[in-house]
């Protein structure tokens, strides 16, 4: 069982959201797409999501900001939290047009407000759950996908209602974090992702 718990928090890690998100994106919308269009938006998600990241953590571990990936102290958030604010923005920017793909530029709007937040929160010593944070948010965009497009995803989402479970009795096991920080984070991922169905619902 612990094996299993602790295993939440690798496979939904937050810097695994953005690109996750994307994906059930691609899968679900009944929209034609150009597959060569999706392997681009992929691999750049991929590489400022994911690749920049890590490389980017090395040099803060190498520099003494950060001490393990796992950022278990508030302060060792700052840094990590800007730099991905940062990279958000540059998807909004440089990947996702708000008239070409409203859901997926809106969904990443909503990954800014709420990393923004919880960078916002270190500044008042408060640690917020990000691993809770991110399935929230998926959760919230799936149901916006199904009111949306009109389609069933009642599976998808009770998929993710377990995972939202999982994750935060991952968390707990672990000692990583309090039920305050799980509802927080909770919160601070799904309100955003709720508050921007107004833009493209």
């Amino acid at each position: 069982m612990k094996l299993f718990l602790k295993a939440a928090s690798y496979i939904f890690h937050p810097l695994f959201i953005p690109l996750l998100g994307t994906i059930l994106y691609f899968v679900v919308t009944p929209r034609y797409l150009d597959m060569q269009i999706v392997r681009v938006n992929l691999f750049a998600i991929t590489i400022i999501t994911i690749f920049i990241p890590f490389v980017m953590f090395f040099l803060l571990k190498n520099i003494g900001v950060v001490e393990t990936i796992y950022l278990r102290e508030v302060k060792e958030r700052k840094f990590p939290l800007m730099i991905q604010c940062i990279l958000l923005l540059l998807i909004i920017k440089m990947v996702f047009d708000p008239y070409d793909d409203p859901e997926l530029y809106n969904f990443f709007v909503g990954l800014v407000f709420s990393t923004f937040s919880a960078l916002v929160m270190v500044f008042f010593k408060i640690k917020v759950s990000l691993h809770q944070m991110g399935v929230a948010g998926i959760l919230m965009f799936i149901v916006g996908l199904s009111a949306h497009f009109k389609i069933n995803l009642l599976i998808s989402i009770s998929f993710f209602l377990f995972v939202n479970g999982w994750v935060a009795s991952s968390r707990l096991e672990n000692d990583s974090h309090t039920y305050p920080e799980l509802g927080i984070g909770l919160l601070l991922g799904a309100l955003p992702q709720l508050i921007l169905f107004n833009n493209w619902l």
